[in-house]
């Protein structure tokens, strides 16, 4: 906090007022709608038609909206659990990242959500998991963490908005009538008292505590979902640590992409400073050879024994079609971030970004890597099937809606950074007064 000790009360409120968009803003916004729209277009043509608009078929048929599935669901499970463990243990440099991991994870998990019921097809048949759900099913016991995971982490970001919400309607001037009318809906019973405060407190650290494990067991429960489907490469016993640890690596990512970004929009350099991007830094490195290490365990023992059915999948990411996905991603997702990070002048803001886009991006191809490969090489070989059938890339309709659920994932981020602080005003006075009393 040393960075903003010279900072009054009202000049760290006008700093992380919400603002208005500019014209950047504006044309971004109008970016990811066009991006969204054209997705739903493309959802519309699916259900219009069927799932014969992708290129998904008897052997590929999860593709690119489970790659997608997977790769939102990790991206959220570090955003929440961020702000529980450095909630927990009172890192108070924390403070303004809390909230942009919050969000990252609340949105990620919305359209991870949604991805499914797109995936089905039929999305009336949504409703069989609750008329017919069988307990035994890995796929219900994944419906059962996501939406307690949804909940918690809805509640662990409204919790800590209650303060700023009061702020932000003392300085009602600065914001439109909506807006304000938004603000008293959602918190005109906070009053802000001692009381209050306690409530709130401990509740914040009962949800930080549950938090834990049903993040942990999310993706936990995904990674089953592979491992216990009879398939080359998901056949594994590794499969939740590897999940784990990867989600770990890709939502650290993410965080330290939202921190640049967000500090240079919004000129926040007082409040998200370089201290920031060193510390976040060494997280990522730290997370990037855990996850090598995975990544490691999960393909040296299968290469080592060479089964039959393994070593034609293998063999398909080490040297075949799939060896420049797979060597990009390892890559660009690990290999390449290591050795930046563990330079200090690789931890600066700049640096760190494109180490974070580069984390992101491995991350996806890695995802897309778990799931198409092994679905084209089953146990049983393919025989008298079309020549399709032996390859898979995702049609026009499928990388539209793969794109519009991205779209969407950054416009509940966009709209809520217009809305709400995405820094906490609140916290931020509190601990900038309590550092100025410990300096005198």
């Amino acid at each position: 906090m040393e960075n903003i000790k010279h900072l009054t009360s009202e000049q760290i409120t006008q700093d992380l007022f919400p603002r208005k968009f500019g014209k950047l803003g504006m044309l971004w916004t109008g970016i990811l709608l066009l991006v969204a729209a054209l997705g739903l277009y493309a959802y519309y043509r699916q259900l219009r038609y069927g799932l014969i608009v992708t290129n998904m078929r008897d052997y590929v048929s999860w593709g690119i909206y489970i790659s997608n599935f997977v790769f939102f669901v990790a991206i959220s499970l570090v955003g929440s659990l961020i702000t529980a463990v450095f909630r927990l243990t009172k890192v108070e440099w924390s403070t303004p990242l809390t909230r942009i991991a919050e969000i990252i994870a609340v949105s990620a998990i919305v359209f991870a959500s949604l991805i499914i019921v797109i995936d089905m097809g039929r999305p009336e048949r949504f409703m069989n998991l609750a008329l017919h759900g069988r307990i035994q099913s890995p796929i219900m016991w994944d419906v059962i963490v996501i939406c307690t995971y949804f909940f918690i982490s809805i509640l662990l970001l409204y919790f800590p908005l209650l303060p700023d919400l009061q702020i932000m309607l003392k300085y009602k001037e600065k914001s439109s009538n909506a807006l304000n009318k938004l603000y008293r809906f959602q918190g005109s019973f906070w009053k802000g008292t001692p009381e209050q405060f306690k409530i709130s407190d401990r509740a914040i650290n009962i949800l930080c505590i549950l938090i834990v494990p049903v993040a942990f067991s999310i993706h936990t429960v995904t990674s089953w979902l592979f491992a216990t489907t009879y398939r080359p490469g998901w056949d594994s016993t590794n499969f939740g640590a590897y999940f784990i640890s990867g989600a770990f690596l890709v939502g650290s990512g993410a965080v330290v992409v939202a921190m640049y970004v967000f500090r240079k929009a919004y000129q926040l350099e007082n409040y998200i400073t370089e201290k920031h991007f060193e510390k976040m830094g060494r997280v990522v490195v730290l997370l990037a050879l855990l996850y090598l290490y995975f990544n490691i365990n999960e393909y040296l023992v299968p290469a080592f024994k060479m089964k039959k059915a393994e070593e034609v999948h293998l063999m398909g990411l080490f040297s075949g079609e799939f060896a420049p996905l797979f060597w990009t991603a390892i890559m660009i997702g690990m290999i390449i971030p290591i050795f930046v990070l563990i330079f200090k002048s690789g931890r600066k803001p700049l640096p760190m970004f494109i180490v974070g886009c580069m984390v992101v991006l491995g991350a996806w191809f890695k995802r897309y890597l778990i799931v198409t490969p092994t679905l084209l090489h089953p146990f049983l070989p393919m025989q008298d099937v079309p020549a399709s059938y032996h390859h898979y890339f995702p049609s026009w309709e499928e990388w539209a809606i793969a794109g519009g659920s991205m779209a969407g994932v950054l416009l509940v981020i966009t709209f809520f950074v217009r809305i709400y602080p995405i820094i906490p005003i609140h916290e931020t006075i509190e601990e900038n007064e309590k550092h100025t009393q410990n300096q005198d």
